[in-house]
């Protein structure tokens, strides 16, 4: 591979995995931020509205760090990416410039109406602005979703002789059948970062004996929310995503499952450790025949493997593919299971008090954000050797006259400018949740005695 396309891929993978932090977790907390209101307004329970506070102001601070780190990301395809901009910015500059237009503002406006217009607007207004505020967001994820929807599966566009691709139907950009489900998916995984993120506050706030009455109804709504996300990133969100992958990108279903031979019966690999240059997994645990039925329903249907297509074909970095779709099933999985394991202890009355659960949950935080990762890397991974399915190859849509050297200095400069953001985040997370929920309803002074930021 050319040392520059290596680098300016590195780039873009690590401004847009370092960004798409903060936005999976602000798309799944405006829904939960809606059902803290909705509550609040049901039961009269003024805590919901203190959680519902605690919980905008990590939105916002999230909201702000996402607008900051995926500014550079537009600069990028222009300044690395010329060629494919040139080629695809009469399609995916629709989609991106809705994004920017109506869902960023209508996004940006109510969070600063939820934030500072609780008292004028009363609680049904309030509680619009919530839906409101989830509105934009799920509408920024949709537009996003549109566009690498189509450039996973191109529809709706002409090639003109000049090799520009154009739009012909909006509708079939905006009604992509491989955006249908995966912007179900993603939206999804989203709801299970918030879910467990408000869990995990919650668990931290049970275990230091503070807020406890805020922490358990954190808890509950956490862990009921992540049971019903993480089922529904299974299945049928994941399941619908992974039939689209077998039908119109069956060389990518084969790297993924490190499916190096064409067979009937093909099983779904456990564990297993590939190895491209002999074909074949090393150590491998399988179930039987499960590959077959997934993708068509038979139980000795045949499934096409790496062998079937020429290695120019291939994704580029299997072992990267193959080990980044794993930990995103196995992660799900184990979602499920301490989500449903803590719905049970929640069901019988003994979470609050089951230390060793707690723990689990307030140690998990970082896991989804790891699982989510793992996914776009094995989107965007099993896509290659295109940036435009079956239309533009990663090779022709890099800057040539952008040099390695010049993109490995911005990288470095992104680097340390991301890490000096990553202290001043980490510090106001640490410290809108060191006051807690109670902190605007009792003028700073928490229930277990005063914060830690108090002085």
């Amino acid at each position: 591979m050319d040392s520059a396309l290596a680098v300016h891929r590195l780039q873009f993978a690590f401004t847009i995995s370092y960004h798409y932090l903060f936005p999976q977790l602000t798309m799944g907390l405006a829904l939960l931020i809606v059902i803290m209101k909705a509550l609040a307004l049901k039961t009269k329970n003024e805590r919901w509205n203190e959680s519902a506070r605690l919980w905008g102001k990590v939105f916002a601070v999230n909201f702000a760090m996402g607008v900051v780190t995926g500014i550079p990301m537009e600069f990028q395809f222009g300044t690395n990416w010329a060629p494919f901009a040139k080629a695809a910015g009469g399609v995916i500059g629709q989609t991106l410039a809705m994004e920017g237009i109506f869902s960023f503002f209508l996004e940006s406006a109510f969070l600063g109406l939820f934030l500072y217009g609780e008292q004028r607007l009363g609680p049904r207004g309030h509680l619009a602005v919530a839906v409101l505020l989830c509105t934009g967001t799920w509408l920024s994820g949709y537009f996003i979703c549109a566009t690498n929807s189509w450039m996973q599966h191109p529809v709706g566009h002409r090639v003109m002789p000049d090799g520009t691709i154009q739009l012909e139907s909006f509708w079939a950009l905006l009604l992509n059948p491989w955006l249908v489900w995966q912007y179900a998916h993603t939206m999804a995984a989203s709801v299970v970062t918030a879910s467990f993120a408000v869990a995990s506050v919650g668990s931290f706030y049970l275990l230091s004996k503070r807020n406890e009455e805020h922490a358990k109804e954190m808890v509950k709504l956490g862990v009921i929310a992540g049971l019903i996300s993480s089922v529904a990133v299974a299945f049928p969100t994941g399941d619908g995503q992974a039939q689209l992958v077998a039908k119109h990108q069956p060389v990518t279903l084969a790297a993924m499952e490190g499916l190096f031979r064409t067979q009937e019966g093909a099983p779904i690999v456990l564990i297993g450790q590939p190895d491209v240059e002999r074909m074949r997994l090393d150590n491998p645990l399988y179930l039987p025949k499960a590959l077959s039925f997934v993708t068509h329903q038979r139980w000795n249907a045949e499934v096409k493997g790496l062998d079937a297509y020429p290695r120019e074909r291939w994704p580029q970095n299997i072992p990267m593919l193959y080990y980044a779709y794993h930990a995103m099933l196995g992660l799900g999985t184990l979602f499920i299971l301490l989500a449903a394991v803590s719905g049970a202890l929640l069901w019988r009355g003994r979470l609050f008090k089951a230390r060793p659960m707690l723990w689990i949950l307030m140690l998990m935080l970082p896991f989804p954000y790891i699982a989510n990762t793992a996914g776009w890397v094995t989107a965007e991974l099993g896509r290659q050797p295109w940036l435009i399915y079956g239309l533009v190859r990663t090779a022709d849509g890099y800057s040539v006259n952008v040099s390695a050297g010049n993109t490995l200095f911005t990288l470095i400069g992104f680097m340390g400018m991301y890490a000096a953001i990553s202290v001043l985040f980490l510090f106001l997370m640490t410290r809108i949740i060191d006051r807690g929920p109670s902190f605007a309803h009792s003028g700073g002074a928490t229930e277990g005695g005063p914060s830690l930021g108090a002085h």
